[in-house]
């Protein structure tokens, strides 16, 4: 009986799976990119890309990331969800009085800024054909955007929806006009 126990405990000893599961559970976190935390630093090449990556790859939306990177919001914007994102392209930023873009962008104005982008995301996926003309939909900030139609083109506060992206957290509602909220 001494002799089993002798041998049990000899055995575990010698065990070397342990240190082979834990050196593969090591390589698996050091895979991602641990120093960015939260949803945006979750490296995924298989799944579709989610609105901040979508957005991130478009040439048209580089101040929108840009404003989304100054409020913080990456990670928010990254989760799960299902949002809407109604996303002013460049040009919609270029229109706002000179200055306003950069101001926005201080550190000190980053509530201002996280309300203004929170006006253009709303919790849940509106797809166009969702959207009725005088529905109106609180969004984040706990403002209101109201969809108009004209015919097939669908607007938000009067800005038309010019594309529509399927994300795999959402939707991307490309607009040519940045919605300031009352």
């Amino acid at each position: 009986m001494i002799l089993s126990m002798v041998t049990g405990i000899a055995l575990l000893a010698c065990n070397t799976t342990p240190a082979t599961e834990t050196e593969t559970t090591t390589e698996t976190t050091t895979g991602t990119d641990a120093s960015k935390g939260g949803q945006s630093g979750v490296q995924d090449e298989t799944s579709a890309p989610n609105i901040v990556q979508v957005a991130s790859g478009s040439p048209d939306h580089t101040t929108l990331v840009a404003a989304v990177k100054a409020a913080e919001l990456v990670d928010a914007l990254s989760n799960a969800g299902p949002f809407t994102v109604f996303a002013p392209t460049n040009a919609a930023f270029d229109k706002l009085p000179a200055g306003t873009v950069e101001g926005l962008l201080e550190p000190a104005k980053k509530a201002d800024l996280a309300n203004i982008l929170e006006y253009h995301t709303y919790v849940g996926n509106l797809k166009v054909e969702y959207m009725n003309d005088g529905q109106e939909y609180e969004q984040v900030n706990g403002g209101k955007v109201k969809i108009t139609k004209e015919g097939d083109k669908v607007f938000v506060n009067g800005s038309e929806i010019v594309a529509s992206i399927s994300t795999a957290n959402g939707m991307i509602h490309v607009i040519n006009d940045v919605l300031l909220p009352k």
